[in-house]
């Protein structure tokens, strides 16, 4: 079994854009534990009041898998540990096992602890003898490690052996300014592995070179048994090692335990739930839990998977929690649209002309549209061929007006032209801007004949100008995406007119959720 020790909460935290308070700590810490990680690791309780707090409340509450850690440093070095108040806020946590980094790099004794080699070596026996002493379990994370190796192999190897005469669990090697490569971290864990024979080996990668998953694994084929890392590789610089792909390497690729039975399929959620705590866009291209991952767009790998899905997927994205996902855009084929046909319940007719929705697509995305978050519009083209298709409404005219009157400011009013079943209905709003207004307008006239639309809010409006070198002529792209309660759905309109452009994302979301009905 293979330790999963999650840093998070601490080493993730120090991304330049994130920032959690207590009880966001608290309850991503709840999902790690249901996940069913070994170790998480909670914060510096000796660096500021929350991470203090978190230890407060993590040391009432249950714990069914996983183990809170508290991190610090080894002693200052003209202290001893019981003289040191981070040594004492580590005793105060009071969680089971403590994280201790100390230095092997002898370039950091020398600049940056400004001491000798033989009291750093002091420094990291002591401390983690004295937490030992305390009745803490003590992981030892060897900060620096490859580079200090690379610089005085010797002495890096003694830093160890420190720790492993203070009695720590298991010793860390880490790779802190993430730029050894990967061929390096197999052989120094073979050397440490030759020199320590019976000792617990762990591996900290940080992703500067971007290896460090790579680094996390081939540590742990040289014999490491505990991989650190966090959710979605958050952490500072250019991240940690990425969990959410260590872990279904580990158990899908190398046949390594990780999780408890049945929890890899947490996976996606989790990496999602996190994202959205640390007030992130969940990163759609992330390994195994992106939105994108086992997203296929090209007509030829379409049309294999729908033969066989193995044929353009690594693993059955279910094994952790994802879904395959077929995308629509000017490089699809037939089974692109079929495919999402069949995704949505849409039974084609026998007769329909798939063929001309393939080139109306591929012919609007050549002026503008984009389709591959817009499958409403998609499926409103199918709906479209089918000869028994009656659309909901069809728009006759409409106007919008954008006023600035005295004592009143800008006034925007649309009005709007429609017909329903037969009758021609003619109504106008006002609103805060014309896209509003005509929004507005469109609603009043349809809401008698559809009272589901009272239902439809509109939850996101985008506008992405795809020419801007042609001023105020360049064509804009509006994608509208809507909200019924129960369902969420996306439109796309194009235009060298924004109006325009609006009017039809808004049309189409609106025909869109009249048909999908509750």
């Amino acid at each position: 079994m293979i330790q999963v020790y999650d840093t998070t909460l601490r080493d993730g935290t120090q991304r330049t854009d994130i920032s959690l308070s207590c009880n966001d700590k608290i309850q991503i810490a709840r999902r790690l534990d249901e996940l069913g990680v070994t170790f998480i690791e909670g914060g510096w309780p000796g660096s500021n009041p929350k991470d203090a707090e978190f230890f407060e409340r993590a040391a009432g509450m249950h714990w069914q898998n996983a183990r809170i850690v508290a991190f610090g440093a080894t002693c200052a070095a003209n202290k001893k540990p019981d003289e040191d108040a981070n040594i004492r806020a580590l005793i105060d946590a009071r969680t089971s096992h403590c994280a201790v980094v100390g230095k092997s790099s002898v370039l950091h004794v020398r600049e940056v602890l400004r001491t000798t080699r033989e009291n750093n070596l002091r420094m990291i026996e002591e401390s983690v003898a004295y937490l030992g002493q305390q009745g803490r379990a003590v992981i030892y994370d060897a900060e620096h490690f490859f580079d200090g190796y690379k610089e005085d192999a010797e002495y890096a190897l003694q830093t160890l052996a420190a720790a492993a005469r203070g009695g720590a669990e298991t010793l860390v090697l880490c790779d802190t300014n993430g730029g050894t490569m990967p061929w390096e971290v197999a052989e120094i864990v073979r050397a440490v592995r030759a020199r320590f024979p019976e000792a617990q080996l762990g591996i900290h990668a940080h992703n500067d070179a971007e290896c460090a998953v790579a680094n996390s694994l081939i540590a742990v084929q040289e014999g490491c048994i505990q991989v650190q890392g966090t959710i979605n590789g958050y952490g500072e610089r250019c991240g940690n090692a990425n969990l959410c792909s260590i872990i279904p390497n580990l158990e899908l690729k190398m046949g390594l335990k990780a999780l408890p039975e049945g929890s890899l399929a947490r996976l996606t959620e989790l990496s999602h739930y996190v994202a959205e705590m640390a007030n992130l866009s969940p990163d759609e291209h992330l390994a195994y839990v992106g939105k994108a991952a086992f997203a296929h767009k090209g007509g030829i790998h379409v049309a294999a998977i729908r033969r066989t899905a193995s044929s353009y997927q690594h693993i059955d994205p279910a094994l952790v929690g994802n879904q395959m996902r077929v995308v629509v855009s000017e490089l699809s084929g037939r089974g692109n649209l079929l495919s999402k046909a069949e995704e949505y319940g849409l039974v084609l007719d026998e007769d329909a002309d798939i063929t001309a929705v393939l080139n109306e697509l591929k012919a609007l995305e050549a002026r503008g549209f984009s389709f591959e978050a817009a499958e409403a519009s998609v499926l409103l083209m199918l709906k479209r061929q089918q000869k028994d298709y009656c659309a909901p409404f069809e728009l006759v005219d409409f106007t919008a007006n954008v006023e600035h009157r005295q004592g009143r400011g800008i006034f925007a009013e649309a009005t709007v032209k429609v017909r329903v079943n037969g009758e021609i209905i003619h109504t106008a709003a006002d609103g805060n801007g014309p896209v509003n207004a005509l929004d507005a307008a469109l609603r009043k006239a349809l809401l008698p004949f559809y009272p589901s639309i009272a239902h439809f809010h509109l939850e996101d409006y985008k506008v992405r100008i795809l020419d801007g070198d042609r001023g105020t002529s360049s064509t804009t792209r509006v994608l509208i995406e809507t909200h019924n309660g129960n369902k969420t759905w996306s439109t796309v309109g194009a235009s060298t007119n924004i109006i325009e452009a609006s009017w039809r994302a808004l049309a189409d979301s609106i025909e869109y959720g009249i048909l999908m009905g509750d």
